[in-house]
This record gives C-alpha cells, sequence and structure tokens, in this order.
C-alpha cells in the first residue's frame, strides 16, 4: 500500500523572509518594481507634504504606487482588498517593504493623483518608446463601458427623481397611517415600521438635497438627460450584458504593440463627443514623445460610435488619415450579405422588437405633394410644416408633423404609432432633392471607406483596440471603478491603462 507525506499546506509556518528575494526577474511585479525605483519622477508628491519638522512619516509614493498597481494587475481594485493583501501576502509585502498603509490611505493616494497621474503615465510611454514598442503607424480609438460605485437605481432625470420623491413620502405616510389606525401592533412590528419609515424619509431627503444643489443636464439636443444623485458625473449605459451605470473608458492605442497612447473617461457624453479632445491629448502627447508630425503620416481608425459629419470634418484639419466608419458600413460590404451577421445587433434588436406587430406607416403611406409642399396623413388629415429644411448626407429634406389634437383620437392610431401621444402627433419627412453646394465629409469618407484599400486599413481596428479592453476588464479584472466623480474616476481608468502598458513592456523586456 502507498505512503505518502502528509500534505501541510493548510498549516501555518514562521520562516525568515527575505523580501528583495521574492521579486523574481522576469515577472510584472519585478517590472513595476524597477521602472517606479529607476525610471519615474515622483518628487511632485513632495508637495502634497509639509512633515519634515512636524507630524508623523508618510508613506513613500513609490510604495503606493507599486501596492496598488500591482493589485490592479490582480483584479484588487478595492483598497480594502490591497491593505488587506499587504498584511497577508508575501508578495505585497516584499513590494511594499512590509509597510501596511490603511485602506482609507490608500484611497486618499488615488483619490488625489489627478495631477500626477498624466505626467506618470507619460514618462512610462517614453520608456515605452525607448524600447521600440510606438510603431506611430496607425492609431485605433474605441471605448470601454465600466461600471461606477453607484447604483442606476439611482438615476432619473429631475422629473423622474420628483416622482420617485413622491412616492417614498406617500409610502412613508402610509406607515404612519397604519400605526395611527392600528393600537395593537407588537412592540416588534413597531420598530421594524419606524426603521423602514426612517428609511423611506432618509431616502427622500436625499432625493430633495439633489435637486435643491444640482442643475438638470441635459444632452446633445438641450433635452433633460437622467441624473445620478449617488455619482451625477456617471450615467447609464447599454452594454452587451445589459444596462449599467457607469463611465466610458476612451482609448487611443497604437497597432504596433498595442500600447495605450490617450486615455480619458466620460459620463453622460456620448462617444461622438469624445473624439476632439482625445485627437488634441494625443497630439499633446506625441508632442511629449518628440514626434508631433506622426499626425500627418498616421492612419487612424474608429468605429461607427465615432462617426458624425462634425467629427469627420474636424478630422480633415488633423492630417491624419482616417477610417470611420458609419452605421451603414457593414450592409454595403457585399461579403456580409450572405452572411448571419449582416444585421448589426441595433438591427436584431429592432427586428426581435418587431416580430409580431403589426407594420407601422412610412411615409410611404402619406400623401405628399411635393409642388404645393402639402402633406396628408393616411386618415386624410392636413399635416403642418414643422422643418422646412433639413440637410444631411447632402440631401435635403421637410419634416411634417400631425396636429396633437388629430393624433389623439385618430381611428389609425394604433398603424400609425407605438404610443399614445401626449406631446406631438406622428412627425414624417420626405426627400426634396440633393444639395449641389458641396460633398459632405460623410460622403467622402463613404467612398474612401467602401474601397478596397480603405476597408483593407479598416480591418485592422478590431485586432488594433478591442484585445486592450479584453485584457483589461478581463485578464486583469479592472472592471469596475471604486471612486466617484469625473476626476477620480478619470485617475483610476489611466492606472488601469498604466498597468497594461507596464505589462507589455515587460513582455518586451521577457
Amino acid at each position: 500500500m502507498a505512503n505518502y507525506k502528509p500534505d501541510l499546506s493548510c498549516q501555518s509556518k514562521f520562516i525568515p523572509i527575505d523580501f528583495a528575494q521574492q521579486i523574481i526577474p522576469g515577472t510584472f511585479e519585478y517590472a513595476l518594481s524597477h521602472i517606479v525605483d529607476k525610471h519615474l519622477d515622483l518628487s511632485t508628491f513632495d508637495k502634497w507634504y509639509s512633515n519634515d519638522k512636524n507630524g508623523a512619516a508618510a508613506y513613500p509614493p513609490s510604495v503606493m504606487l507599486k501596492i496598488i498597481l500591482f493589485g490592479y494587475s490582480r483584479g484588487l481594485v478595492s483598497s480594502r482588498r490591497i491593505a488587506n493583501a499587504c498584511e497577508t501576502n508575501i508578495t505585497f509585502m516584499s513590494l511594499s517593504g512590509d509597510v501596511q498603509p490603511h485602506y482609507t490611505s490608500i484611497a486618499s493616494f488615488v483619490a488625489k493623483m489627478k495631477d500626477q497621474i498624466e505626467p506618470l503615465f507619460t514618462q512610462v510611454l517614453m520608456i515605452c518608446d525607448r524600447e521600440g514598442l510606438i510603431g506611430r503607424n496607425m492609431f485605433a480609438i474605441d471605448g470601454c463601458k465600466i461600471r461606477s460605485n453607484a447604483s442606476k437605481e439611482w438615476s432619473g432625470t429631475f422629473d423622474e427623481l420628483e416622482r420617485k420623491q413622491a412616492k417614498l413620502r406617500r409610502a412613508s405616510q402610509r406607515i404612519l397611517a397604519r400605526h395611527q389606525a392600528q393600537d395593537s401592533l407588537s412592540e416588534d412590528e413597531i420598530t421594524h415600521d419606524l426603521k423602514q419609515q426612517a428609511k423611506l424619509d432618509k431616502s427622500a431627503d436625499k432625493i430633495k438635497e439633489f435637486l435643491a444643489t444640482n442643475e438638470e443636464k441635459l444632452g446633445s439636443q438641450r433635452k433633460p438627460v437622467k441624473s445620478n444623485i449617488t455619482d451625477p458625473d456617471s450615467a447609464k449605459m447599454t452594454t452587451s450584458k445589459g444596462t449599467i451605470q457607469g463611465y466610458n473608458g476612451i482609448a487611443i492605442n497604437d497597432d504596433k504593440h498595442q500600447i495605450i497612447l490617450q486615455a480619458q473617461t466620460w459620463g453622460s457624453v456620448g462617444e461622438q463627443q469624445t473624439l476632439k479632445p482625445a485627437i488634441e491629448d494625443l497630439k499633446k502627447q506625441l508632442t511629449e514623445l518628440g514626434t508631433p508630425e506622426a499626425l500627418c503620416e498616421a492612419k487612424f481608425t474608429a468605429d461607427s460610435g465615432f462617426h458624425s459629419e462634425v467629427n469627420l470634418e474636424f478630422m480633415a484639419t488633423t492630417g491624419l488619415d482616417a477610417y470611420i466608419a458609419d452605421t451603414a458600413f457593414r450592409s454595403r460590404n457585399p461579403l456580409f450579405k450572405e452572411s448571419e451577421t449582416y444585421h448589426t445587433e441595433q438591427e436584431k434588436r429592432r427586428l426581435k422588437r418587431s416580430k409580431g406587430r403589426a407594420r407601422l406607416f412610412n411615409s410611404k403611406d402619406f400623401y405628399f405633394d411635393k409642388k404645393k409642399n402639402e402633406c396628408h396623413c393616411p386618415a386624410g388629415k392636413e399635416m403642418w410644416l414643422s422643418v422646412k429644411n433639413i440637410e444631411t448626407a447632402g440631401r435635403q429634406y421637410v419634416r411634417f408633423s400631425g396636429y396633437l389634437k388629430d393624433c389623439r383620437v385618430c381611428p389609425l392610431q394604433k398603424q400609425c404609432m407605438r404610443k399614445v401621444p401626449t406631446k406631438q402627433g406622428r412627425q414624417v419627412q420626405f426627400e426634396t432633392g440633393k444639395t449641389t453646394k458641396h460633398i459632405s465629409y460623410t460622403d467622402r469618407m463613404r467612398v474612401k471607406i467602401d474601397s478596397s484599400p480603405g476597408r483593407r486599413e479598416y480591418s485592422k481596428r478590431l485586432g488594433a483596440i478591442e484585445p486592450v479592453f479584453g485584457n483589461i476588464t478581463v485578464n486583469k479584472g479592472m472592471n469596475k471603478f471604486t471612486l466617484r466623480g469625473q476626476e477620480k474616476v478619470n485617475t483610476q481608468w489611466q492606472m488601469y491603462c498604466l498597468v497594461h502598458n507596464i505589462e507589455k513592456l515587460r513582455n518586451s523586456l521577457h
């Protein structure tokens, strides 16, 4: 019969540890420790402290950077988990020299780094450049939606939040009315109800204070958008895994070794609005690296989320050879016509929603007299000209709207509108002709990206930028933000990207 030595892995053991021997060459922690100690200028942190004569000694910035970035690389994005690892994990102990900062010190360090993170980010990029990891042949931009430290249940427009506040007040009043109507409630029931009432009142007061001290957010079309009480800078975002309350982490990387050159987070703005500031930051970064002329020589790719006439016009001024797809790019590609992936995800969702529904009236069902500029709906009601001249992608349109009083009582309402109208009647627009004033930037980009060379260049985008986000959120587990507010979250996102770049450096030298 076989005889094996006992397994003692569950037991503790006191052994002498040489911390220097625990950081093994070739590992991420070795590269991190070497870069922080030998290559980064951390003197900007000195202005945080004036304790040379009085006060307790501060934790060295080098130690804090090591344990935070190493924690992030292992998916420990919570300051509590990093602090606990400094007490129990030998690698964290070795990186910190057995310094064990409190979790509040770790969180405070990250929260205050908004002025220090960009210089550190640039210094690491300079090391990457010296090692030949930045090719400057093609840049790619994309966004990664990441959960914030806020609940989406506390989101809404000001009207929605006011209704929620009123609902909470009514619930609180119902509890009070129950007590007044029933004198025979037990002590436990009374205690439970009082706690519940206090909770409801506290939530209602929280909404009331937010509405009184904040201004309502407006979208790009100057219409109210949802605000979040816990983190007003964050926004509700739709992802492949559902709706989240979070931020969109925008990054521009170089295609040679997928080094991230620019990183910024955005909350309530769409991706289209992030392109210009991202390109301007990229230009500054390339100037810091000593190659501002790279913008005039490199190619640039972006998906349809960044496509707009304004953005294309701006890109024409940068000198970049841009390839930015529009929403109909794939539908024009003959390779996708017979493919199961011919429809975009948006089209699939639309088809799924419309399955089983009756077809709604479209513009072909409306009577439009181009000469008289008059329009009648399928029910024969006259519509009024709401917008006389709309120009989109080199084409001109007019828009007509139904009178609200007619649409509300129309017998064909269910065939014309999905919901009962409350603010405006049915709208429909008709093309009136093509403009000959100029060829739009959208038309130029459509011709460029539909060509064989254009499709070939754009096809490189997926392999350039998508693996970056996969590495950050999946491989490294940096898939949520623990801080609140645009500046603090932006610092954390840049630190996530810093971990990615340091790992690329380590892989190139290993």
